[in-house]
């Protein structure tokens, strides 16, 4: 795959990212991370760290829209940011010392949880 495929594979991406980010309030990362794996061809590790960089900004950018449309209390929101940022931490901590299927596996996991949430609760 040359540069330039992949470079219009890289903005597809963050593209799909941000539209589920805006639309969802989160789970760009659940779109970006297999697409970054699959499409992209990313080594495992490297399209899960990926994902959390691009998502920040994507968040402060969702972030702003809401903020200027006026639908966000940042009162509400502190004590999840607060937990948000302890788990973000401890996360980091434990991803040097996780293997790729074990990510793989809890990533899936995950996005089942979150599937099966949505449709039935």
């Amino acid at each position: 795959m040359d540069l330039t495929e992949n470079r219009w594979r890289w903005a597809v991406s963050g593209a799909l990212a941000g539209l589920a980010n805006g639309l969802f309030g989160g789970g760009g990362g659940m779109i970006l991370v297999p697409l970054l794996l699959r499409w992209v061809k990313l080594e495992e590790k490297r399209a899960f760290a990926s994902s959390v960089a691009i998502i920040l900004p994507l968040c402060l950018v969702s972030a702003a829209v809401y903020w200027w449309q006026g639908t966000l209390d940042w009162l509400q929101a502190l004590p999840y940011l607060l937990g948000g940022w302890l788990g973000g931490a401890v996360g980091g901590r434990l991803f040097r010392k996780a293997s790729p299927r074990l990510l793989r596996t809890l990533f899936a996991l995950f996005l089942l949880y979150g599937g099966i949430r949505c449709l039935f609760f």
